[in-house]
């Protein structure tokens, strides 16, 4: 086990390295993840004998990187290659650091090869119809159920991420000009998006009718609160979708994403630009949104449909010849092929050598 207090230790450098992340104002969950993931590289060194940034060459990351792979999790499944991915990074970010500020004269992991992400595609999608089947399971007859109807039109309206939903405050919502402020969204970065006029009205029929009976002096100023007026737990506005969506009993299994994924794909369909798409997501890269160009296929299918030789009807095989027809049945075989020898000319009579 490394001591903290040797100065040249790598758990040492790893608070001033923290400490360093905090000053940068890097969101909590980064810092955390960034300790995680150090820490665990750490215990693995320890395992070694290796204490000091010193010891670490490439060759020992690279079986740091073997171990990761070779890695099973509690259930015998490995380790994922995003999980993976993120592991290493932590640690390149780590080194990286130590670098610059001239805590070891070379940093062994610049030269890493790190693992290559593949971009997965959403597994569901909602339709638009199916999107309504979801919403309309909520029983507005009911104080909770419209509180969850409101939710899920915030989602489907937005497509804000399940922490963001969460964590937003009454002042977030002005329902005059239309918008949504989304604060400390991921990557701890603000935006402003629209919200459409049927989410508003709901927000507002809860805020009327059931918040009030739900908020207690601890509240502060979230605005979706459960029956013991607290703001709503990640894990348990999860389950809350998810049972919607089965209870819907639509074929398709998924939590509060879905909801983000079937109005990215819906609004690429209707011919949204994929900037504003981004926007609305609040995706950094653009590289993020333009997976939806992959799920949304409206425009490819399209194409295919205007374009494919065989979009105007079947084939037929007579005498080996594939004639493409209208889709009717009165084609005259015969005729047809009396036309073609018409427009064939004679071929000439083949020379004979003798």
């Amino acid at each position: 086990m490394q001591n903290k207090n040797n100065p040249q230790s790598l758990k040492n450098f790893l608070l001033h390295y923290l400490d360093h992340s905090t000053i940068r104002n890097l969101s909590p969950k980064t810092i955390h993840t960034r300790n995680v993931c150090i820490n665990k590289f750490i215990t693995w060194c320890d395992d070694r004998g290796l204490s000091r940034p010193v010891d670490i060459s490439k060759q020992i990351l690279e079986r740091y990187q073997k171990h990761l792979f070779l890695l099973r999790k509690t259930n015998g499944k490995p380790l994922g290659i995003n999980s993976q991915y993120i592991y290493l990074s932590n640690v390149k970010t780590y080194f990286k650091w130590l670098t610059q500020n001239n805590h070891i004269l070379y940093n062994p992991a610049s030269d890493l090869d790190m693992p290559k992400l593949g971009r997965t595609l959403p597994k569901n999608i909602l339709s638009a119809a199916q999107v309504e089947t979801v919403i309309n399971q909520a029983n507005i007859n009911t104080h909770t159920g419209i509180r969850d109807r409101a939710i899920m039109e915030v989602f489907y309206s937005t497509g804000i991420r399940r922490k963001e939903l969460s964590d937003l405050k009454i002042h977030n919502l002005d329902t005059a000009r239309g918008i949504l402020m989304i604060e400390h969204g991921k990557g701890d970065r603000d935006r402003v998006i629209p919200i459409g006029k049927r989410a508003i009205s709901w927000v507002e029929k809860y805020l009327t009718e059931i918040r009030p009976q739900y908020v207690i002096a601890t509240s502060a100023n979230h605005l979706f609160l459960n029956a013991f007026g607290e703001p709503l737990g990640l894990s348990w506005l999860s389950q809350l979708i998810k049972d919607y969506i089965s209870q819907a009993d639509i074929g398709k299994q998924g939590s509060c994403h879905l909801f983000r994924h079937s109005m990215a794909t819906l609004m690429l369909e209707n011919g949204a630009d994929i900037r504003y798409i981004q926007m609305m997501l609040g995706h950094a890269d653009l590289r993020t949104t333009q997976i939806y160009t992959q799920v949304s296929i409206a425009k490819l299918k399209e194409i295919h449909t205007t374009t494919h030789p065989a979009k105007s009807g079947h084939t037929r095989h007579k005498d080996k010849q594939t004639i493409q027809t209208d889709g009717t049945d009165d084609f005259d075989y015969a005729k047809w092929q009396e036309e073609k020898q018409k427009q064939t000319p004679n071929k000439p009579e083949p020379k004979t050598y003798h």
